[in-house]
């Protein structure tokens, strides 16, 4: 079985995973975690595959329904300066 390298942030949290007793080992935690990543991707699949194209012809029936570009652009630099000033 192969071992995968965690920085210290990941250690930290598996360790605080086992003190808290929710699980047995670091295997536990981390297939736990992959079961996660695995449920987000397959949402992720279905939305594009399922709801992208139905919200694409609402759109392109009514693009009223749609937000401006400009609408979009601001918001979008508006959560990037946010995330900036969060990291500092």
């Amino acid at each position: 079985m192969p071992n995968y390298a965690l920085n210290d942030h990941y250690e930290s949290f598996i360790r605080k995973q086992l003190e808290s007793g929710r699980y047995n080992n670091a295997s536990e935690v981390v297939r736990a975690g992959l079961r996660m990543l695995e449920d987000f991707e397959a949402e992720r699949e279905r939305l594009l595959r399922e709801e992208i194209p139905g919200r694409l012809t609402d759109l392109q029936q009514d693009p009223a329904k749609g937000i401006p570009a400009d609408a979009v652009f601001s918001r979008l630099e508006a959560r990037h300066r946010a995330k900036l000033a969060k990291a500092k």
